[in-house]
């Protein structure tokens, strides 16, 4: 099968504010070059001690990514201008130029699983199907995900952001609310500590099946995860089948821009007392997202960083 693949050139230290631009419109397994070299994190998880001289860095990036000719690819191009538009506003992206050519890679959106293997979030091991746990690591909490479709593994700095967060708040008798929920990592994590159910909300289809096999993966219950596909910001229907007023905890791992507009509509599901955690903020964005968070009426109880990152955590009056 072809496809039509776009190449996105922008600045390297902008690539992983770009790449979650283009996740939150459905672009996924996005591919990265660039002459950055690798971090001693990268080379841990990639086995190897020892590279090659790579080229002097220069602060560069390609974003490839690909679309199905069959697809309104104009409609989708569209969206990414319009976000690279918005992104322009408070990052320096470079030139931001698209190209495009065709490939006949038949599973180009498997072909980087090979790049990815287990890590730790503090004490959790997240571990691909393919690979085996340690002996080492027997008793401690495992989270087995593959990359996929879906946003999150829990290797991105905004992912561990919520985990360290969960770990502090949830308790046997949490209901989370867990919006954009991607590959349901923040869910499933909820569940393995203890919480007594979750509920999922996403606009991206690939979702259903990413949910469904990592739940099938951890052994979780089918009624214990429920997944509603749309968008709860806008849509009456989706808010009330949510529920009000029924959520210990609120986990939304976005970009800013959207927690600007989720967070008043979102205080409605969560019960008095409620714990609302926010990743996905950069940095510059900081001040914006806690000024939305105090005009809904939540208190903010916690900040935390991660690179350029930041979480914050907030409760219900």
């Amino acid at each position: 099968m072809k496809w039509n693949k776009y190449t996105l050139k922008t600045r390297s230290e902008a690539e992983d504010v770009v790449i979650a631009a283009l996740a939150d419109i459905g672009i996924q397994g996005v591919e990265i070059e660039d002459k950055q070299p690798l971090t001693r994190l990268d080379k841990e998880q990639m086995f190897v001690d020892i590279l090659p001289d790579s080229p002097e860095d220069d602060g560069i990036a390609y974003l490839h990514f690909y679309l199905d000719p069959e697809d309104d690819n104009e409609t989708m191009l569209g969206n990414v201008k319009k976000e690279l538009d918005e992104l322009r506003v408070f990052i320096d992206i470079g030139e931001g130029t698209i190209t495009v050519s065709e490939t006949e890679d038949k599973d180009w959106i498997n072909n980087w699983k090979k790049y990815f293997h287990q890590f730790h979030v503090d004490d959790i091991l997240i571990i691909p199907s393919w690979e085996e746990i340690q002996p080492e690591d027997t008793k401690k909490m495992i989270l087995h995900i593959d990359p996929g479709t879906a946003f999150g593994t829990g290797m991105h700095e905004t992912t561990q952001l919520c985990i360290r967060q969960l770990k502090k708040y949830v308790t046997e008798d949490t209901n989370l609310l867990d919006v954009g929920t991607g590959s349901g990592i923040l869910s499933i994590i909820a569940l393995k500590l203890g919480a007594q159910s979750a509920v999922g909300t996403d606009l991206d289809p690939c979702t259903i099946n990413a949910v469904k096999e990592n739940k099938e993966a951890n052994q979780i219950p089918e009624d214990a995860f429920r997944l509603m596909i749309g968008n709860i910001i806008d849509d009456e229907k989706i808010q009330s089948k949510v529920g009000y007023e029924r959520y210990d905890i609120v986990t939304a791992n976005i970009l800013a821009d959207v927690l600007l507009s989720l967070t008043p509509v979102i205080v409605h599901q969560m019960k008095k007392g409620g714990i609302y955690i926010t990743s996905g903020i950069l940095d510059v964005k900081e001040q914006e997202v806690r000024k939305a968070i105090e005009d809904a009426g939540l208190t903010i109880v916690e900040t935390t960083r991660q690179g350029e990152w930041v979480s914050i955590t907030a409760q219900k009056r």
